[in-house]
Parts: structure tokens; C-alpha cells; sequence
């Protein structure tokens, strides 16, 4: 599962965005990730040309099983992630920036590591 951080970041907004409204737009991207209208279509564009997303014909974007697994796998990262540095006790927004960065590139090996050492803490 070789994808750029950059589809990662759009697939894991389409899945924190389909638990929040009932259907997800290109514009509800647009306004979450702030980024460009243009910038959201070339990538939907992308995403559905990978058989990562699904586009009806009203504009509604779902996430095909293989989006869906790699927006759930970076999303429990982002939240692990969070949660491990808060619990260090970086501040909430640094910890949340630094998970938006480390969740792509971190090893699944480094990521279980932190997640089992968490569990042992509880």
C-alpha cells in the first residue's frame, strides 16, 4: 500500500468528514483542509482514477474499501499519536500538528511499539 502522504491526508479527511456530515462534497474538503477548489478536484480526480473513492453523479464523495482502510489506518495513527504526546505532556495543538506529520512517515513497527506501550501504561 504505497500511496503519497498528500492522498493520505485527503483520504483521512474524507472519513473524519463522512462521521460528521451525512453526504461529503469536494467543498466540504475544500473548507477543512483549506485548501482550493481546483487543488480538492485534481485530487478527487486521482483518488477516484485509484479506485480509492467513490463520486455519485450528485457530487457525493464515499470512500471505496481500499480509500477506507488507509484513511482508517493514518486516522487511529493521528489519534494514537495525539493522545501519546499529550500524554507526555505536549501541549494539545503541538501534539495535534505533530501527529498530522509523524503519522505518515512513522514505521508500522515504531507505530505498534508506541501503541503497545500505552496499553501497558493503563
Amino acid at each position: 500500500m504505497n500511496i503519497q502522504e498528500s492522498a493520505e491526508m485527503y483520504l483521512e479527511t474524507i472519513h473524519v468528514l463522512c462521521d460528521q456530515l451525512e453526504h461529503v462534497r469536494s467543498i466540504d474538503i475544500c473548507h477543512k483542509m483549506n485548501f482550493s477548489k481546483p487543488s480538492v478536484s485534481r485530487a478527487m480526480k486521482n483518488l477516484k482514477a485509484e479506485d480509492y473513492i467513490d463520486i455519485s453523479p450528485e457530487g457525493y464523495i464515499t470512500l471505496k474499501e481500499k480509500g477506507l482502510a488507509i484513511a482508517e489506518k493514518i486516522y487511529e495513527r493521528h489519534k494514537t499519536l495525539t493522545s501519546f504526546f499529550t500524554g507526555l505532556g505536549v501541549s494539545p495543538q503541538t501534539a495535534e500538528d505533530d501527529a498530522c506529520r509523524i503519522e505518515h512517515v512513522i514505521s508500522d513497527e515504531t507505530f505498534e511499539k508506541i501503541k503497545n506501550n500505552m496499553k501497558d501504561c493503563r
